[in-house]
């Protein structure tokens, strides 16, 4: 049997096809460069926000792991920024991925306070980047080497309610599924609530010793949509 065939109207076709076009007009293109420390941990994590669907807003991100020292990578960032300048490709915000680890809080201090001057916006970790995937599973108030992250990210997920699987995971530092694994076992909501809460504690320019401490928190909320300053910047583009 032939299938009917449905007749659309013109009139009515005619109000679809502005009602589409009207929808791709008001979607609003948003350009971030993150220049990342790490050449794999950071850039891995950070790509899984490419597919994110914030609805208005379109994300183009460009993720560049450099695989360098903190002040190279502030360094980088403002390169990147002010050759795009100007251009189609120019950023509407620009970030410099870096952790503590064992470098001199001179240069470290000084890296965040370079990225300061020069309008390059700071997701820094003392010590390491895997204090914000420990986030995710408790409010850690208290310092920790980076060589424990490894145990306690494992342990946490282990511990996790929502991991049901029998195979004990062990936590791998370039795993491209670390952003599912930790937004699916714990809450990315308390991530962002405790790393904020416990940067606020602090109130001085004496970063190396601000440990534990994450401003991942920032770049997260801005990812996912939530930073109401850049929204607010990016609706004044239509």
């Amino acid at each position: 049997m032939l299938a009917n065939k449905i007749k659309i109207e013109p009139a009515l076709l005619r109000r679809y096809e502005k009602q589409t076009q009207n929808r791709k007009q008001r979607q609003i293109v948003c350009k971030i460069l993150i220049v990342c420390e790490g050449s794999k941990t950071e850039p891995n994590y950070f790509k899984a926000f490419e597919k994110f669907n914030r609805g208005t807003y379109v994300y183009d991100l460009d993720i560049i792991g450099e695989g360098v020292n903190t002040i190279q990578v502030v360094d980088k960032a403002i390169e990147l920024r002010n050759n795009a300048k100007g251009t189609e490709k120019e950023y509407d915000r620009v970030w410099a991925v870096f952790d503590r680890d064992s470098f001199p809080p001179e240069k470290f201090n000084g890296a965040i306070i370079k990225a300061k001057d020069n309008d390059i916006e700071c997701a820094w970790s003392n010590e390491a980047f895997e204090l914000w995937y420990l986030y995710h599973f408790h409010n850690r108030v208290t310092a920790m080497n980076r060589e424990e992250y490894k145990k306690a990210i494992s342990v946490a997920v282990n511990k996790s309610r929502k991991y049901k699987s029998k195979k004990i995971y062990k936590y791998a530092k370039n795993d491209i599924e670390n952003y599912s694994i930790m937004t699916k076992f714990g809450s990315q909501e308390n991530a962002i609530k405790w790393a904020e809460a416990k940067c606020q504690e602090y109130t001085d320019q004496f970063y190396a010793k601000q440990n534990p401490c994450t401003m991942l928190f920032n770049l997260v909320r801005q990812l996912i949509g939530k930073d109401e300053r850049l929204n607010d910047e990016l609706s004044k583009k239509i």
